[in-house]
């Protein structure tokens, strides 16, 4: 694993039924800032088209000191304090380490 390569990570989120809406809008929310920091290479957000209420977010970040300072804001913070509140099982979140040849945007 190259120390140089990006921190990369694909997260799925099962939310409760009554509660997709809800969470679609709030990971949404997240996007437009998470792409705005320093750092973040690739931030995508999906929902699954065999599982529609299922939700896919695929990240990449210049280094794991960035994807720490992205987590640690006050909203992620707070999010991640009620993901429960949202979701019938916690989040799977599966870190990946990037193989193919990547040239940052920023």
């Amino acid at each position: 694993m190259s120390p140089t390569a990006p921190y990369t990570l694909v997260g799925i989120a099962r939310p409760k039924p009554e509660r997709a809406a809800e969470l679609r809008e709030l990971l949404l929310s997240f996007v437009e800032p998470t792409r705005a920091e320093e750092g973040c290479l690739e931030y995508h957000f999906h929902e699954d088209r065999d599982e529609p209420g299922v939700f896919v977010f695929y990240e990449a970040w210049r280094s794991k000191e960035d994807l720490d300072a992205h987590l640690a804001l006050p909203h992620l913070q707070d999010f991640w304090q009620r993901r429960m509140e949202y979701l019938e099982r916690d989040l799977e979140i599966r870190w990946l380490t990037m193989h193919s040849p990547y040239e940052p945007r920023r």
